[in-house]
């Protein structure tokens, strides 16, 4: 089966997922989300055990499907029937927004410093055992997603500056900590600069800061840059208006721009459309944003106004993330265009996300409520 096919086979179910979450109770929801959260975990670790078994005694756990090097797909089936890949941890950003969000709808558990410690721990989790897999990207995702969440919310502002403060102190430790070709990765927005890149080849302590080693400028274009490299080429080959539909070399020929259909959509569909049709896809986004924030900003219950700022902030991320790594103004962590890159769990959990929002946008209160929850609220709401 094509890619084609596949990717309508998930839009499919992505529909499916799309009316059920249209159509169910977004509060019902709320009161499932730490045992959604939950379940994610196990499926998660799951896939950790797997990893660590693979490794140490070379024994593969059922289901636990290994694949680009990384063990992040859980693969059902039995008697010979096949089922498509689940990424567990694509459902864990909405599992973790739902759950989040009906954390912080009192405000006892976000007022104080202390009281920080629980969203944090529902955020670090799962971003450890995602980095494990390894999925940098992903595992990045819920950070912002949880600041977006928390200023919302109405945490106290100089309590988020104080913790990204701390952040920043220990992210040399964190670099440190990182694998070569991790670094290679991020280090790629500099190594880009073809003047700069000459000049770590040539400066050893700053060839092992950036990279952990020793540098070699050609290995890295061959290798860790190759990608970004063929991206820029088939985004500025695509000129305004592009070289057609399913046209020009970086489409019609293998392996000119690997990883087409997943993180690297944009260039393809810059040299297939040009600079016109990003801008199109772009609008489309601002669109859904844009019906986001007056969904949120019309809601006075604050579990629903948190799911839709986490949904817009996990879309936000990843369009700015996964276009701005195609030019190299990022670093390539796999972050895929949501409702356009392949891949079935990506497409479906998308889905599901919009669905939420149009049933959020679709509720109405029957009462007026505090636009903060204190313990004490009660829930005045129907969907």
């Amino acid at each position: 089966m094509t890619l084609w096919k596949k990717q309508r086979v998930f839009a499919g179910v992505g529909f499916l997922g799309f009316v059920g979450c249209s159509m169910v109770n977004y509060r019902r929801l709320g009161n499932a989300s730490y045992w959604l959260y939950g379940l994610v975990l196990v499926a998660l670790l799951y896939l950790l055990v797997g990893k660590a078994l693979a490794g140490r005694t070379g024994f593969n756990l059922p289901f636990a499907h290994y694949s680009n090097g990384a063990f992040r797909w859980i693969k059902l089936g039995a008697g010979g029937v096949s089922l498509p890949l689940i990424q567990p941890s694509e459902f864990c950003k909405l599992f973790y927004i739902l759950a989040l969000s009906w954390y912080l709808r009192f405000r006892s558990n976000y007022q104080s410093i202390r009281a920080l410690i629980g969203p944090f721990a529902l955020t670090l989790l799962p971003a450890a055992l995602i980095l494990k897999q390894p999925d940098l990207g992903t595992s990045l995702l819920l950070m912002p997603i949880l600041f977006v969440l928390l200023f919302v919310a109405g945490a106290k502002i100089r309590h988020l500056l104080l913790i990204l403060m701390l952040g920043l102190l220990i992210s040399p430790l964190l670099w440190s900590k990182m694998q070569p070709y991790q670094r290679k990765r991020v280090a790629s927005v500099l190594l880009q600069n073809v003047a700069f890149c000459e000049k770590v080849e040539k400066t050893p302590w700053l060839s092992n800061l950036l990279v952990g080693g020793t540098f070699h400028a050609r290995e890295w274009r061959n290798d860790e840059g190759y990608n970004l490299i063929r991206s820029k080429l088939a985004i500025a080959s695509g000129g305004g208006a592009g070289q057609g539909f399913r046209q020009g070399p970086f489409i019609k020929y293998h392996n000119f721009l690997p990883e087409k259909e997943n993180d690297f959509i944009i260039a393809a569909i810059a040299h297939q459309w040009g600079f016109s049709g990003c801008l199109v896809v772009i609008g489309l986004y601002g669109v859904i944003f844009l019906c986001g924030l007056i969904i949120a900003w019309n809601n006075t219950d604050p579990f629903a106004r948190l799911v839709v700022m986490g949904v817009l902030a996990m879309f936000f991320v990843q369009v700015f993330e996964n276009i701005s790594m195609s030019v190299g103004l990022m670093p390539i962590t796999g972050l895929t265009l949501p409702l356009v890159s392949y891949g079935g769990s990506s497409l479906l959990v998308s889905l599901m996300a919009v669905g939420l929002l149009n049933n959020i946008g679709s509720c109405r209160p029957f009462s007026v409520a505090n636009k903060v929850m204190s313990e004490n609220d009660r829930d005045g709401w129907v969907g």
